[in-house]
């Protein structure tokens, strides 16, 4: 199935036709098969699939953290196929911003220190009234000289979120972002999401396993054996229905 969305192809993130082969010969295997979709700015979209559906797989290439074996990425008109390693670096470091499920702070660095440090490696100069507005923008006022022992989970998760977003990156990638936090933890963190989204013109891309997660996504792409099977958009966005979804397809890759 292939999906795309009506935007200029001059922003977002474009996949056409991306393969990403792991391996040679007998031992290769195949997690992406010929993937072709838009993110358009603006929008949030969730990737769901069973497990080896090739989720991740989709959001690294999509990111520029892996190379596809085959096809075409861009992001905002750029195509990642064309840049070498360092040219690839700098694109992700103004455009792309990326968000896991294990936080990945600095333990020995502040809330302020993390969301400052891209900026940094960039050779960029923090400045503190930016860094605190980071922090601020998501809900952590005065809590910028904390180092990540002596925060929550969640506001953990937070803070890589304002470090994702201090470079006011064209992409937001996030995988699990709330596969670490407790039930009413995650809620804070997704209407967080939402509001980037819809406030901001944020364009979020998020691998999820959570139904409910999902439900707060303008479209759900679902995937099985490294291609998207299904889609769904507007109504049809609800946890119970996508927790069918994939129910169906879990049950299909256990054939």
């Amino acid at each position: 199935m292939t999906t795309t969305t009506e935007t200029s192809t001059e922003r977002g993130v474009t996949l056409r036709s991306v393969r990403k082969v792991y391996g040679s010969g007998a031992r290769a295997v195949t997690a992406l098969d010929g993937v072709t979709t838009d993110f358009a700015p603006g929008t949030f979209t969730a990737v769901m699939g069973p497990s080896g559906s090739g989720k991740s797989t989709l959001l690294h290439c999509a990111a520029g953290l892996d190379r596809p074996t085959e096809g075409t990425v861009r992001i905002d008109g750029t195509d990642l196929g064309t840049l070498d390693e360092t040219g690839l670096t700098v694109l992700r470091r103004g455009r792309v911003g990326f968000v896991f499920q294990a936080f990945n702070l600095v333990s020995a660095l502040t809330a302020e220190q993390n969301v400052a440090l891209p900026l940094r490696l960039a050779g960029r100069p923090a400045d503190p009234v930016e860094v605190r507005a980071a922090l601020a923008e998501v809900g952590l006022t005065g809590r910028g000289g904390h180092r990540p022992s002596q925060l929550s989970g969640g506001e953990q998760q937070r803070v890589a979120i304002a470090r994702a977003l201090i470079a006011r990156p064209s992409v937001l990638f996030a995988d699990e972002p709330t596969g670490a936090l407790d039930t009413t933890t995650s809620r804070t963190v997704l209407r967080l999401l939402r509001d980037l989204v819809d406030h901001q013109r944020q364009t979020l891309v998020m691998v999820t396993h959570d139904p409910v997660a999902a439900s707060y996504a303008d479209r759900v792409l679902f995937l099985a054996d490294g291609r998207v099977v299904e889609e769904a958009v507007g109504a049809d966005i609800d946890a119970a229905s996508i927790a069918s979804r994939m129910a169906g397809l879990e049950e299909g890759a256990g054939c």
